[in-house]
């Protein structure tokens, strides 16, 4: 297992449990106690700028979930987002000339409102694939994490778009609550799950529908911001490097070739940079595949041969030769104990 990064991805702003107090509350629920379990306070959500550790976050979701009996308690979350919850970044998002470039946009400083949460977007003649994948936080549930953050992006793309607009479809990786009612009534059509990422699916011309401007003198100073805030912000080679191999993973190619030819840099240059960092670039792929590995495993039904495809393997027989090498089971073995208790050690 390689050391915890001390990246900023580690970190939240408390804005990501905005309403969370008065949701719980109205569930005739006590909120403090639940975040005193998980070492969080009230104070810390007085400020939507202060960063708070993220597992803790993702743990109190889950737990409040549980305790409530409430499966779409991020959805209720979800509900109260306004792009004004973006800080500065709205101002520049509202500018733009269509909901795609907004997009964009939001891609390019993403990391400065949630460093954990990884933005792609693909696009073809008629579609345009959203997908939204989380760092993972290894032992912990991430269900509530994954349908905030997809309930988020579609409140904010609906206020872009139109108070009308809906996604051709809405995908999770995990498995089906009980009931699927609310995720229904929350977007409205086409909410699937046991899919090969989280995220949206929208028509490309919903996107590229042209929208008003308003005060772009006001956008230009939040993007002059922006930008001295990314230059402040590097990001270290281990976080870049785990970004980008969360993405390429499910294509099949995950080399350190393809890594550095995003990076346009050379193999030689890769490696030299993570070895300043202590790492290894085998190391790297091998903690990326392990923590997806055990997401995959606890939370959803997905066939193996579909998950060794998602970690890169183009063979079911060398995902299994790796993952008992890793886990010292087989990945049937490692689910089934992950289902009845917490799951072997292991990655």
């Amino acid at each position: 297992m390689l050391p915890p990064s001390k990246d900023i991805s580690w970190l939240v702003r408390s804005a990501s449990l905005s309403g969370y107090v008065e949701l719980v509350q109205s569930l005739g629920r006590d909120p403090h106690v639940f975040m005193r379990s998980v070492g969080l306070s009230a104070a810390l959500l007085e400020d939507p700028e202060a960063l708070i550790p993220r597992d803790a976050a993702r743990e109190l979701l889950e737990i409040t979930a549980r305790a409530t009996h409430t499966e779409d308690l991020a959805l209720r979350l979800a509900a109260q987002r306004k792009l004004s919850a973006l800080g500065p970044i709205s101002l520049v998002l509202r500018e733009e000339p269509t909901p795609r470039q907004a997009l964009h946009t939001l891609c390019r400083y993403l990391k400065l409102v949630n460093p954990s949460l990884i933005l792609h977007v693909e696009a073809s003649d008629r579609l345009v694939l959203i997908r939204e994948e989380l760092l993972p936080s290894p032992g912990l549930a991430m269900r509530q994490s994954v349908e905030l953050a997809v309930g988020s992006m579609f409140r904010m793309l609906r206020e872009l778009a139109g108070p009308d607009w809906q996604p051709h479809e809405v995908c999770f990786t995990h498995r089906p609550p009980a009931s699927t009612a609310a995720h229904r009534a929350f977007f409205g059509r086409g909410v699937t799950f046991h899919q090969e990422f989280n995220g949206l699916v929208c028509l490309a011309s919903d996107l590229d529908r042209p929208r008003a401007f308003g005060d772009q003198v006001a956008a230009g100073f939040a993007r002059k911001y922006l930008e001295a805030e990314l230059r402040s912000r590097r990001q270290s080679a281990r976080e870049t490097c785990y970004q980008i191999l969360l993405a390429l993973l499910p294509g099949g190619d995950g080399s350190a070739q393809a890594v550095a030819r995003l990076l346009h840099i050379d193999r030689r240059t890769l490696h030299r940079q993570l070895a300043a960092e202590g790492l290894g670039f085998g190391q790297l792929l091998d903690q990326v595949r392990s923590d997806l590995v055990q997401r995959h495993l606890r939370e959803s039904d997905l066939p193996l041969t579909e998950v060794a495809g998602l970690l890169g393997f183009s063979r079911l027989s060398s995902f299994s030769h790796w993952f008992r090498a890793h886990f010292g089971c087989s990945a049937s073995q490692w689910g089934q104990q992950a289902a009845s208790g917490p799951g072997p050690g292991g990655g």
